[in-house]
């Protein structure tokens, strides 16, 4: 990185050379659809905290403990 660079503030499209959203589109359909599916849970409330599902990991594989 030269200087001219240097304290420059920039986006990370910008700087890793990536376009975001722009393969919203190309996603696998199934993909596609567990997104949609979690979105929809996540509108009616059906999602559990992380705390709780840190517990219920705990409990599953006690050597997290």
């Amino acid at each position: 990185m030269n200087d001219k660079k240097k304290n420059t503030a920039k986006e990370p499209s910008e700087v890793y050379e990536t376009a975001a959203k722009e393969n919203v589109d190309k996603l696998n359909p199934i993909l596609f659809q567990s997104i949609e599916k979690s979105k929809k849970n996540h509108k009616v409330g059906a999602v559990i905290s992380h705390e709780e599902a840190m517990l219920k990991i705990k409990e599953r594989y006690p050597i997290l403990k």
